[in-house]
């Protein structure tokens, strides 16, 4: 069969990653052609069968209403050259995954076109702009849903949905960064045996460029400090950046960049700082103790207390549905902040215990491994209905 994918973010292309291989492997003649990134294109070409990538996401993302206000023209000619793929390819499905901004528009135009559409993660309405559910109804024939607590609620929405569980713990489970010892991962890296504090920006080069002088100002601060004067800070650099994203003003030796390897940076460090997104939920399931930190434009972060309807940013506290880590937002996101917070999850023994503990409620609710093959094979049962 043919399967047409569109995911649009570093997540997106993580889980269409594993997706493929599933689709490879329960169906051998299967023929992918995707919209997506660097590791969506290494499973293709694992297998090298099927058309392949048609455009690498990085080219075209855009953080905050003020971004997408300003790039409008731009996304609006990405979304009609994927129609005009779709429409030239003829895909027995779209697979969309996440990614609602632009995804929405293609699963309308590819309903009303004639062809399956399949939604893989759903976006959040649970969150924000519940109204996209009369949507997900009109234009999406089977939604894929990844975390238990969307099974309650798109069951009393009425939304027709499949649950395998959540492909993050078999992407973490199966990372050889989880075996590597600490020697070979500061070997590889060139780094020297000394403790390690997690930065994690973002993959956006609009957040990279809005988090890096608080997380510096942070690391200044403490490097000053002769308890933490032999510590090292390791930015886990996003997929397709470069040393030159990173604003690395002030740094006397002391905070390093590494590149693809962010489960190894989070699996070494003793504490991280986290731009949100699904970097926190892995740093949960690595077992990594964290904060979670984010700032966005004024004009995003007013739209966003205005229709949120949730108590927490970070997957893994939405999960538990209480704190299992802080969060500081937008004002909270301060230098001083942040560094108090960092002090506290290195030193107050406590804090880590607890936070561990709810990790381990975290990978429970999740389910178990194999669930990007499970989501691969209920598509192809699907089709074949």
């Amino acid at each position: 069969m043919k399967y047409y994918i569109v995911a649009g973010e570093a997540s997106g292309d993580l889980h269409g990653s594993n997706l493929m291989r599933g689709l490879y492997e329960r169906d051998p003649e299967a023929d992918i052609r995707f919209w997506g990134g660097g590791l969506m294109d290494a499973a293709y070409k694992e297998n090298q069968q099927g058309n392949g990538l048609v455009r690498d996401y990085r080219e075209g993302a855009v953080l905050g209403i003020w971004e997408v206000l300003v790039q409008a023209r731009k996304l609006l000619r990405r979304v009609r050259d994927c129609e005009e793929d779709i429409t030239a390819w003829k895909p027995d499905v779209v697979i969309l995954i996440d990614y609602p901004g632009f995804n929405f528009r293609i699963a309308e135009f590819a309903h009303k076109a004639g062809f399956k559409v399949f939604w893989y993660i759903a976006p959040k309405v649970w969150a924000s702009r519940e109204g996209r559910i009369r949507k997900l109804k009109a234009f999406v024939d089977k939604l894929f849903i990844v975390f238990p607590f969307e099974i309650d609620y798109f069951r009393r929405k009425e939304v027709d949905f499949i649950y395998r569980g959540n492909p993050l713990v078999d992407a973490v489970d199966r990372s050889e960064a989880l075996h590597e010892t600490r020697e070979a991962f500061l070997e590889r890296h060139g780094l020297s045996d000394r403790p390690v504090i997690a930065l994690l920006a973002g993959s956006r080069s609009g957040e990279i460029k809005t988090m890096m002088p608080t997380f510096m100002a942070m690391a200044a601060r403490l490097h000053e400090m002769p308890e933490y004067a032999g510590y090292q800070f390791l930015i886990a650099a996003a997929p397709g950046r470069t040393r030159e994203d990173y604003d690395l003003a002030g740094n006397d030796g002391f905070v390093h960049v590494v590149f693809g390897d962010t489960y190894g940076v989070l699996r070494q460090a003793r504490a991280a700082v986290i731009n949100s997104g699904t970097a926190s939920l892995e740093a949960a399931l690595i077992g990594t103790p964290q904060v979670v930190a984010y700032r966005t434009s004024a004009l995003t972060a007013l739209v966003a207390r205005i229709i949120l309807k949730i108590k927490y940013v970070s997957l893994a506290n939405l999960i538990l549905d209480r704190a299992a880590f802080r969060e500081l937002l937008q004002e909270s996101f301060t230098s001083d902040r942040l560094t108090a917070e960092v002090r506290r999850l290195l030193e107050d023994t406590d804090c880590r215990t607890r936070m561990l503990a709810d990790y381990t409620e975290v990978r429970e609710l999740l389910g178990g491994t194999g669930a990007s093959e499970a989501v691969a094979e209920a598509m192809i049962s699907e089709l074949k209905k």
